[in-house]
């Protein structure tokens, strides 16, 4: 009960710039905004606020040896968030799109683009599905961050062989969560262009007016599987939408519902505790630990936000 004061704060604040942000700015830069705003509103809160009692037994008030930071190490710390938060933005106006999407390759993808026939009732009128493979390298928002991280280095001082260093390290340790997200996105790919995805799609039509409800489930299910609330768009995105325009739901809310109930299963997400594994060097007994004590959080607040979505498609008939 002590620490609600830190909990409204950190998730009032991050969810508030959230909104603000996604309406007003844009999809690319809400979480970064957002985390940043809840770094500083705590930063904020500590200055007037303790919990009576900390871990440890430390009554508030006892004597604390820190250090303190000078303005230059702060703002030295702060660069990078602001370099990714800047180039974020600067590849996210359309002027600039446009020109980096120039050397971008494009091509149909060999014995599937246009093979496969997509039907009713998956869609309206039978088409051909198409299957473009597009190699965005400097577009991407990856390119983005890597601007944002060599810039860093060169503004913090680091020499050309500790970066190499620190790039080595890093690649060493998420090779596995890379090949793990990586396959997860091939399997999104190939359960569209096979069927699958369209046939659950018509499968969890049949639930009817229940469907509402158990979208941000399937949600949870694809970020659990994918570790990627992107992945889980690709995965069930297109199945969530047949099923919305089958059952004569708003197809957004349902698409959102299915980004919604992904979040509620990322923090079980196999891939994602995967990648803190490796970050941490966190053992495989801990990693299950961890498991089992968010599995009943993410369950709660998925079936949470079930009922909200529930809410809103009856509001909307």
């Amino acid at each position: 009960m002590e620490v609600w004061p830190a909990l409204l704060t950190c998730g009032g604040s991050f969810a508030v710039t959230q909104y603000l942000v996604s309406n007003w700015i844009g999809p690319q830069l809400t979480d970064i905004f957002s985390s940043l705003a809840a770094i500083g509103a705590m930063v904020v809160l500590l200055r007037f606020w303790t919990p009576t009692q900390v871990r440890g037994g430390m009554q508030a008030g006892d004597r604390v040896t820190e250090r303190r930071y000078g303005v230059g190490e702060t703002v030295a710390a702060w660069v990078p968030y602001g370099l990714l938060v800047g180039c974020v933005l600067v590849w996210s106006y359309p002027a600039v799109q446009r020109m980096l999407q120039v050397p971008s390759v494009v091509f149909a993808w060999p014995g599937l683009h246009d093979a496969v026939m997509r039907m009713p009732p998956v869609v309206a009128v039978a088409e051909r599905y198409p299957a473009m493979f597009v190699l965005n390298w400097l577009s991407s928002a990856g390119t983005a961050c890597m601007v944002a991280a060599l810039s860093s280095a060169v503004l913090s001082g680091l020499s050309a062989r500790a970066l190499g260093g620190v790039l080595v390290s890093v690649a060493r340790r998420l090779v596995r969560p890379t090949v793990t997200v990586t396959a997860m996105l091939g399997m999104a790919f190939e359960m569209n262009y096979c069927g699958a995805t369209g046939t659950l799609g018509l499968a969890f039509s049949t639930t009817g007016a229940w469907f509402p409800f158990f979208s941000p489930l399937i949600g949870w299910l694809g970020v659990f599987l994918t570790g990627s609330d992107t992945a889980s768009n690709a995965l069930f995105g297109s199945l969530q939408t047949v099923s919305a325009q089958r059952l004569g739901l708003d197809p957004v809310l349902i698409a959102a519902a299915n980004s919604a109930g992904g979040v509620m299963g990322k923090m079980i997400s196999l891939p994602t505790i995967a990648v803190a594994a490796a970050a941490t060097e966190m053992s495989l007994p801990e990693q299950a630990k961890l498991f089992r004590f968010t599995l009943r959080h993410s369950l709660v607040l998925a079936v949470v936000t079930g009922v909200e979505v529930m809410l809103y498609a009856m509001a909307g008939r």
